[in-house]
């Protein structure tokens, strides 16, 4: 059987998973919990596209909704996030190229994700008033 590692690699002990495994069980979480909320929300989605705004307002007033809703934004964004992560760690070979579209998908995820939990918790709590 042929060793396929470094002579570095050996020499620290580390080999290619001494870190991904958290990444993988932490996307494969992300996934189980967005297979619930998605199919609730497409159903909700489904339901809420025969009503006028008013029954949408009154509808994400409910703290079932706006928890659900804001549950699967932050954990779609959260899945987002780590699997474009996967993609410019495994693709990306230039470490500034690497490290700038790393930020940039941080800064991304995070300000849209902030600004949808923001817009749900604002119709919630406020009724959609400005």
């Amino acid at each position: 059987m042929a060793d396929f590692r470094t002579p570095l690699s050996r020499a620290r002990g580390l080999g290619a998973s001494h870190h991904g495994v958290s990444h993988w069980i932490a996307e494969r979480v992300t996934s189980v919990a967005l297979v619930p909320l998605v199919l609730w929300g497409v159903f909700a989605v489904l339901r809420l596209a025969r009503s006028d705004y008013e029954m949408a307002v009154a509808w994400l007033s409910s703290p079932l909704n706006a928890v659900l809703l804001a549950l699967l934004t932050v954990i779609s964004f959260h899945h987002m996030h780590a699997g474009m992560r996967v993609v410019v760690e495994d693709y990306i070979h230039k470490r500034v190229s690497k490290a700038g579209l790393l930020l940039l998908n941080l800064f991304v995820c995070a300000l849209f994700g902030a600004l949808a939990l923001f817009s749900i918790l604002k119709v919630a709590l406020t009724g959609g008033a400005y």
